[in-house]
């Protein structure tokens, strides 16, 4: 009979206790290689579904995803007068966080060029895409909003028309699918007090100067509403999001693009490496910090339990040498319990995190490239580990089990 089989029989309770804390241990180095690889999902899923081949963002700035960026909603119609462009979408982006059912709910509003965009290239799971330019929404279900819920945004009210999955920002925040001008109402939204001092504040500008004192008429229209007010400009959106035609040349465009003075062109794959390097940089450094932690701390604690494992066992193993077994049996035995370990707890950690990891608040992403990277480095910390056992095995002299 194995030795190795043996022993583990002899001792099975200690052995599958063992088994299950290098499990549980190497479910978190799983996990937190999981939330790597979400971390850079999540960041990189609007830039990826959304579709556009350029990005016209603020000028000097390095778009919504770095920083606050501003441009006229007007862009939208510059943009397509240029040669190559197919279409173009203005792209409003911003997080609110509200009290919904007496819990705090995170939203990251994401504005649809309606009626260009319907929302028609977003994964439903249920419901429709858009069907008015108003109080309609298309709600992630992280959110846990109900396909025909009203949730209210400002002063007005919004019906839940779709839902989708899998959709959240770079923060994990749930997305929810707006037309431009109902993002821009609940982004501006303001206290009807502030709106009347705002109003107050205009008409007492335009009465201390020569021209509205001369017109009165004039110091009235300023304090109505700012949507009434020609000189007013339509509500800044983050960027516009531009479309190329077939057989369009992406440099020409962008060269076009980069002669305008009040913007920067940025393509998806510039903005894609904008947000790796900048929003989720420092998290994505850290989750890859503790990973390597993890790593260390489970050949560490592997080798400090197969050590133990053979120090209870040097009776033993003193025994096998006195009636003359040879070096390779005690080797195999310890080494043969180290790969024992590594491997059922790596299954362990597997068959765990199927069911752990799903409910885990963000996004866990486990490749099969990590997979198998992880098997590999848990059979070298299982070889690695073993050694020191079997170091102290081979240093025990025979005559130690006739002293005892």
């Amino acid at each position: 009979m194995n030795l190795a089989v043996r022993d583990i029989r002899h001792h099975l309770a200690r052995f599958v206790l063992t088994t299950v804390g290098i499990g549980l241990l190497l479910m978190i180095v799983m996990g937190m290689g999981g939330i790597y690889r979400g971390l850079i999902t999540e960041a990189i899923l609007l830039v990826d579904r959304i579709g556009a081949d350029l990005w016209l963002v603020q000028g000097n700035t390095r778009g919504p995803f770095a920083e606050i960026s501003r441009v006229a909603a007007n862009l939208e119609d510059r943009a397509r007068a240029v040669p190559g462009v197919a279409g173009a979408r203005r792209f409003v982006s911003h997080t609110v966080q509200r009290a919904h059912h007496g819990r705090p709910l995170r939203i990251v509003v994401q504005g649809l060029s309606w009626p260009e965009d319907r929302g028609a290239w977003l994964p439903l799971v249920a419901g429709r895409p858009l069907g008015q330019a108003h109080y309609e929404m298309i709600a992630d279900r992280t959110l846990g909003l109900a396909l025909g819920e009203t949730i209210q945004l400002g002063k007005d009210h919004y019906t839940v028309v779709g839902l989708t999955q899998g959709m959240v920002g770079s923060g994990g925040d749930g997305l929810g699918f707006f037309s431009v001008a109902d993002a821009q109402a609940i982004q501006f939204d303001e206290p009807p007090e502030a709106v009347r001092l705002e109003r107050a504040a205009r008409f007492e500008r335009v009465t201390r100067t020569d021209l509205g004192r001369v017109q009165p008429a004039l110091a009235e229209r300023g304090a109505g509403p700012a949507a009434d007010i020609p000189a007013l400009g339509r509500p800044l959106v983050s960027a516009v999001m531009v479309t190329l035609a077939p057989g369009a040349d992406p440099a020409a465009v962008a060269e076009a693009f980069s002669r305008w003075p009040d913007v920067t062109v940025y393509t998806t794959a510039a903005q894609r490496d904008l947000l790796l390097s900048g929003m989720v940089d420092k998290a994505r450094r850290q989750l890859g910090l503790f990973r390597v932690l993890l790593v260390i701390i489970s050949a560490i604690i592997m080798a400090l339990i197969i050590y133990t494992l053979t120090l209870d066992k040097l009776h033993d193993i003193a025994m096998l040498k006195l009636i003359g077994a040879r070096n390779r049996v005690i080797v195999g035995l310890i080494l043969q319990q180290s790969l024992l370990i590594g491997a059922l707890g790596y299954g362990l950690a597997w068959w765990l995190g199927q069911y752990a990891f799903p409910r885990f608040p963000r996004l866990v992403v486990i490749e099969t490239a990590d997979l198998l990277a992880l098997a590999a480095i848990v059979l070298a910390i299982s070889v690695l580990a073993s050694l020191l056992g079997i170091g102290k095995a081979l240093r025990v002299e025979p005559n130690k089990v006739l002293a005892a």
